[in-house]
């Protein structure tokens, strides 16, 4: 929270970061603080209180609240690709195409697909019957623990997870894939090796970032779920939801020379003022 606190503060107060890409960049760590306000919380009072205890209610909100989150993530990241793919290959229109109504429109329309996909993924849950075992094992509210101590059938429930994550991973990574090949196209066509490197190290934090959520994200929900023990459901599942938003900040902070020069810039003016 500190590190992507940090991140909001510091583009919100650096005048040469109110660009769109840092726009969106200071959402995309918004929601990462999301992430760790929706499920840490809960789980630290579990452990310490050593009563680990949720109703159905709140298991419901825990993963509505996350998933809204997850979803509105994977959007903004795909927006924050088309960001870069018309700065790189479209400059002399950047400013036309990435307006500040553009850029809250897109960034609205983001939240507004992660709604739809997460009340689909909630609804789905409504369908399952629990009258054996009410012992969830995972540290927050999932689908795949849920689905294992149903009573009932679960593949209709399945089914509806299984199409919206297809939909959500597989088209925002379409997008991501496609404005990176426009790009690549783009940085070939420089003739300086410096202005390829210098071109290509504005998309290396994102891409990075877009590495390893996917990686993660595809191998748990796209993957043969079943074939996984409860042990590897819970790793990938802090990967995704508890360790990648910690990383964010550093990948998005020590790989970007403006964010590097603008919070030097901005110590220095605080420092000089006290």
């Amino acid at each position: 929270m500190v590190g992507n606190l940090s991140i909001v503060l510091l583009i919100k107060m650096s005048s040469q970061l109110h660009t769109p890409m840092y726009f969106f960049l200071s959402n995309l760590s918004l929601l990462d603080v999301s992430y760790s306000s929706i499920i840490a919380p809960k789980m630290m009072v579990n452990y310490l209180l050593a009563k680990n205890a949720i109703s159905f209610a709140e298991y419901v909100t825990q993963f509505f609240l996350f998933s809204l989150a997850a979803s509105a993530e994977l959007y903004l990241l795909a927006v924050i690709a088309y960001d870069r793919f018309v700065a790189i290959c479209k400059p002399l229109h950047y400013t036309f195409l990435m307006s500040k109504k553009s850029c809250i429109l897109l960034v609205a329309d983001s939240y507004l697909c992660a709604s739809v996909n997460a009340i689909a993924h909630t609804s789905a849950l409504f369908s399952l019957s629990f009258c054996g075992s009410n012992v969830i094992n995972h540290f927050f509210c999932d689908i795949p623990p849920l689905h294992t101590i149903s009573s009932s059938a679960t593949h209709v429930a399945a089914s509806v997870h299984f199409i919206f994550a297809s939909i959500i991973i597989i088209s925002t990574i379409l997008a991501i894939l496609l404005s990176y090949a426009f790009i690549t196209a783009a940085i070939l066509r420089i003739r300086s090796a410096e202005g390829r490197c210098k071109t290509f190290s504005t998309c290396a934090s994102h891409l990075t970032a877009v590495s390893i959520l996917y990686g993660t994200l595809i191998f748990m929900y796209l993957g043969p779920v079943s074939s996984l023990s409860a042990y590897q459901i819970k790793v990938m599942s802090m990967l995704y939801s508890l360790v990648i938003p910690m990383l964010n900040p550093l990948i998005y902070s020590l790989r970007n020379k403006e964010v590097k020069e603008a919070l030097k810039k901005t110590l220095g003016w605080k420092l000089s003022v006290f």
